[in-house]
């Protein structure tokens, strides 16, 4: 079937936005975000280039938007892993876990996470993701420690991904979760909460 007839079948496309925000992604994975356009992601997502302008305030609204995607995903994984922990003992395991399956497991994350980071850095108008993204994991850890603890945490969530991902990071399970539980400290006694 020609382009132009799958084209045509998609006429009506309620999920077209979708296809395009998750394309934009996986373009920013292979490309970055310096090269990723309109024209790169319309291919990608398979639609016209018209559809870019169509769905999104330009390139600035379509990053914006699928590094939100991102951001949320990555809240909900670990809103997600915390509902199971009871006390402060588990949520530091639960931790542990997160840092070692959860958070930048493939190299499209990884890529992805990078490229977020570093547009953060460059662009503030991309900081109301990061900032969202930090309160909701503070917002998680502060249902077991206290709020400077749980930045600590939060902090060495980010630094042992980071450091696993790149390569110099612990890779054992018993280690991750002593580092865990140091940066808890004395936090880490067990302590139930309310679910």
């Amino acid at each position: 079937m020609s382009q132009q007839g799958t084209r045509a079948q998609r006429r009506f496309d309620p999920e077209r936005r979708e296809r395009i925000i998750d394309a934009c992604l996986d373009v920013i994975a292979e490309r970055g975000v310096s090269g990723t356009s309109h024209r790169t992601v319309a291919a990608a997502a398979d639609v016209p280039l018209g559809s870019m302008t169509y769905h999104f305030d330009g390139m600035s609204d379509l990053l914006h938007q699928a590094f939100e995607r991102f951001a949320q995903r990555s809240i909900d994984v670990f809103a997600d892993r915390m509902r199971g922990a009871r006390n402060a003992d588990e949520a530091c395991e639960i931790v542990a876990r997160h840092i070692e399956g959860d958070l930048l497991v493939t190299q499209r994350d990884l890529n992805i996470n990078l490229e977020f980071y570093t547009l953060a850095a460059r662009d503030p108008a991309y900081r109301d993701l990061t900032d969202r993204w930090m309160r909701a994991s503070l917002t998680e850890l502060e249902r077991f420690f206290d709020p400077a603890t749980a930045q600590l945490i939060d902090a060495l969530i980010e630094g042992l991904t980071l450091h696993r991902a790149l390569g110099g990071g612990p890779r054992d399970h018993a280690v991750i979760l002593d580092g865990v539980r140091r940066a808890a400290g004395a936090a880490s006694a067990t302590r139930a909460v309310s679910p």
